[in-house]
């Protein structure tokens, strides 16, 4: 299994949204923090990101910014332009007013709902601002990425409802591609997980935990998996990863179990043995000490949640998207 893709899809708690918007000047907002990680790109004019911590960022054509976290901010389109709040709760409207005088900027934004109480060590290690600027050559499948997401979003043909969750999660794809990939190129990444991915000692050993979680690893096999000697490996995994090898593994089994509670109904016996537990007692013992509640409390829970989540309202999850 592909750890990124693991990663992505063990935080996921509901469907992506996005939206196509111009403004013109002068303009400025300012969104408080949301339960979700929230992307901008600039396909026309520029503007000026305000990250929670630091200088403002210029931001030009081409140009992407993911905040993974769900940290506020601010957008606008000089540094100097006071930011108005704007309402969490409500999509705001932007009305596009070719008239107007004043510069134009179009934005495409949007925003995934992620379980941010339980993130991935290697979402969580993203800084509170992803900028990737636009550079001739670089990174041309995630420019391929917003060009087929513009498009629809810009005009929706059939089949939009399935093409733009579709389209959103290859672009939230390509964004931490793209950022991995920069990163690798920095010579003096020596930890965390960008180093972790590309060392094929401790990758190895990754791919083997999350194709089959639900074995009976050991650090000896682990590492025998990996090419390593048990004190070897486990001193290189732990340095890389952050925690040890049996550390990670049964972290990685509760959160896929979560997932397996909270995404479908299979039986709490089948959740067991796809994670590597010989009975429901002995699974649901590690469940609670670990989530503090048992599996089929924290089932319906969450069923509770989604539900009151998908009802219609004015709360849309789309007015997280930041643009």
């Amino acid at each position: 299994m592909d750890v990124l893709s693991d990663a992505i899809t063990a935080m996921r708690t509901g469907r992506p949204h996005s939206a196509r918007t111009r403004r013109h000047a002068p303009w400025g907002l300012r969104f408080a923090p949301f339960p979700a990680a929230g992307f901008h790109v600039v396909l026309q004019g520029m503007c000026w990101l305000f990250p929670p911590h630091g200088e403002p960022i210029a931001l030009s054509a081409g140009d992407v910014v993911f905040l993974p976290h769900g940290h506020g901010h601010g957008l606008a389109d000089s540094s100097t332009t006071p930011l108005s709040d704007v309402d969490s709760t409500a999509l705001p409207e932007f009305r596009a007013d070719r008239d107007q005088e004043g510069g134009t900027t179009a934005l495409l934004c949007g925003a995934y709902l992620l379980d941010q109480a339980r993130p991935h060590p290697l979402l969580a290690e993203l800084p509170e601002v992803v900028h990737l600027p636009a550079r001739i050559g670089r990174h041309p499948a995630l420019r391929a990425a917003v060009d087929l997401l513009g498009a629809e979003l810009t005009e929706p043909g059939p089949g939009a409802d399935a093409a733009l969750p579709a389209l959103l999660d290859v672009l939230l794809l390509y964004l931490l591609r793209a950022w991995l990939a920069d990163q690798a190129g920095q010579h003096d990444r020596h930890t965390g997980w960008v180093a972790a991915l590309n060392d094929p000692v401790v990758a190895a050993a990754l791919r083997g935990i999350h194709h089959d979680p639900g074995r009976q690893w050991t650090v000896q096999e682990l590492g025998a998996h990996a090419g390593l000697s048990r004190a070897a490996f486990a001193k290189r995994f732990t340095a890389l990863v952050g925690q040890p090898p049996l550390a990670y593994l049964t972290w990685w089994r509760m959160t896929l179990a979560a997932q397996l509670l909270r995404d479908s109904d299979v039986p709490l016996r089948t959740v067991a043995e796809r994670t590597g537990y010989a009975s429901e007692f002995a699974f649901a013992k590690a469940f609670k000490r670990e989530y503090g509640t048992a599996p089929g409390r924290y089932r319906s829970d969450r069923s509770d949640r989604s539900a009151r989540r998908d009802q219609p309202g004015p709360g849309a999850p789309a007015s997280v998207s930041g643009g």
